[in-house]
């Protein structure tokens, strides 16, 4: 951390830079990446084979929640590089995991990916770069990508670009896309980098934040010499990238969580540190803020939310280590229904309510938090593109009820009730807890009531209405999954202390019981009203004339 936290400014102050098709990025970046590749940090949960570590993944996202507070940005080399390589490991040819993976893995290659189209956007069966068959059994492709984290820089020697494109006479739409693998220097048979190929940087994006991560717009082919392996099969390239979505989307979420962890930190270090006023109770001196009570409601806020959403990334990770150990067997297939439920949530409402925590980490700064003298502004602006990235909230939310819902006849979410219920029923049997698990219940109770009207609307004509509650659905759902989380926090707590803990650790599990109090006791009142209004099926959103907006 004392590398990669001093160079959090360095980079949103010096940013990257791009002059005649190669970007660079801060030179203290360089040393930083070093240290990261020798300590093997690329490929923490991957094969000892390529040079992974084989942790399990709940640790490897305890790791990056460090990493990832400290500096997000700096991180995307890696967590790209990561991803690409998965996507080797996964589909490639021993051929192909002979030539990038080891490398990849190492941290000396980089990888990216190469999905986003000026027109196509979201809409990725839009695309347009195309891929021809050349009689080497390479492909030829041309087109245009932006967007692309990491697509170009100077910390590697070379960049693997997982590119997504149509080859000529397939079919259109998500059916007839593709997955290639284009180097930026062609590789030889024997692993050696040689001649580079046509896939050239055109322009950086200027971002509102993150700009320690070279976001750029990527050109493949405009000498008609881009270069590409297939990897996997023809037509396949959608399917193998949704392969790899749940740890994508969980790497997001992690970002968005390590800007609100690290803004609640700095904000409570401030708070106790910054004397101003007096006690409301009376008395001359003056006090720190964090004796005022509403800066203490933002703190336990932030401090509430912080703890559930480290829990819930956690504990997707820990599912994910549970279903490779029980691997063909029907535990694995539960485990796995979880993580994909889960998954939009670890995304969407982690990234959506870290926002709001680092807007109320500038807010108890005051004025000062909105200066470039405190790190709480970036913060702010490095947590917002978590929202956006890797398929929008909207889209998180769009497929939770859309398809996560629906899994395995319902399944899945049935599991997750039944996971609530039996950190409620403990938690009953806790006198201090008791009336904390009945709310619980009631919430999950009502949840599962509004989870079965969303599948009934979408079955019927009022299908528009009810993806109009997407993001509310998704919403309440989050909440109902901190309130489980943080009473299973609450509870084990509860446990320790009774069980007698030192004194100097009392505070921590007495700080547990007041995250949850708080939360269930403030917070989980308005998810009910949230829920009563999704059930009133109010067509004001999609009944609305364009004309009836307003403006021109």
């Amino acid at each position: 951390l004392k590398e990669l936290l001093p160079l959090h400014k360095v980079g949103d102050e010096e940013g990257c830079r791009l002059e005649d098709g190669r970007v660079t990025v801060p030179e203290s970046f360089h040393r930083a990446y070093g240290l990261l590749c020798e300590g093997e940090w690329v490929a923490m949960c991957d094969d000892a084979e390529w040079g992974g570590q084989e942790m399990p993944q709940v640790v490897a996202q305890a790791a990056n929640n460090y990493f990832y507070g400290a500096n997000y940005p700096f991180m995307t080399y890696a967590t790209l590089t990561h991803g690409a390589g998965k996507l080797v490991e996964v589909f490639g040819t021993d051929q192909q995991k002979k030539l990038f993976l080891e490398k990849m893995y190492a941290g000396q290659w980089g990888g990216t990916m190469l999905l986003t189209e000026p027109e196509a956007g979201s809409d990725v069966g839009a695309l347009t770069t195309t891929a021809r068959r050349n009689e080497d059994g390479t492909y030829a492709l041309t087109g245009n990508k932006i967007f692309i984290t990491c697509g170009e820089n100077d910390l590697v020697e070379n960049i693997i670009h997982p590119v997504l494109a149509r080859i000529e006479g397939a079919p259109e739409g998500t059916r007839g896309i593709s997955l290639f693998l284009v180097p930026k220097y062609w590789v030889a048979d024997d692993g050696r980098p040689g001649a580079r190929n046509d896939i050239v940087c055109t322009g950086l994006e200027e971002k509102m934040g993150i700009h320690g991560s070279a976001t750029c717009s990527m050109t493949l082919g405009s000498k008609g010499q881009c270069r590409g392996l297939l990897l996997g099969e023809e037509n396949k390239g959608m399917a193998a990238m949704f392969v790899m979505m749940n740890e994508a989307r969980l790497g997001v979420g992690m970002q968005g969580f390590g800007c609100a962890s690290a803004s609640f930190l700095n904000a409570l270090n401030y708070a106790r540190e910054r004397i101003q006023g007096r006690p409301l109770s009376g008395g001359a001196a003056p006090v720190a803020i964090i004796q005022q009570p509403d800066v203490r409601r933002m703190l336990l806020t932030m401090k509430a939310y912080t703890e559930g959403m480290r829990s819930l990334l956690l504990y997707v990770a820990f599912c994910e280590d549970l279903a490779r150990v029980h691997h063909g067997t029907a535990s694995q297939a539960r485990y796995q229904g979880l993580i994909d439920l889960l998954i939009p949530i670890a995304k969407g409402y982690v990234t959506d309510k870290s926002y709001e925590i680092c807007n109320h980490g500038l807010q108890v700064f005051g004025g000062y938090g909105y200066t470039r003298e405190y790190p709480q502004e970036q913060l702010l602006r490095d947590c917002k593109i978590t929202q956006i990235y890797e398929g929008t909230n909207g889209i998180q939310a769009m497929d939770l009820i859309g398809r996560k819902l629906a899994l395995g006849g319902g399944e899945p979410f049935r599991s997750l009730l039944v996971e609530i219920g039996r950190t409620v029923e403990e938690a009953s049997r806790i006198p201090d807890l008791n009336d904390l698990a009945v709310r619980v219940k009631d919430a999950t109770r009502q949840l599962k009531a509004v989870a079965e009207h969303m599948a009934g609307s979408l079955r019927s004509e009022q299908m528009p209405v009810a993806f109009a509650f997407a993001c509310p659905f998704m919403e309440v759902t989050g909440d109902t999954v901190m309130a489980w989380m943080l009473l299973w926090r609450a509870t084990i707590a509860q446990q320790k202390i009774a069980a007698g803990v030192k004194k100097k650790d009392r505070a921590f599990y007495d700080g547990q019981l007041k995250s949850a109090q708080y939360f269930i006791n403030t917070q989980l009142p308005v998810t009910l009203g949230r829920m009563a209004a999704i059930l009133t099926d109010d067509d004001a959103v999609t009944a609305i004339a364009e004309e009836a907006f307003g403006g021109k």
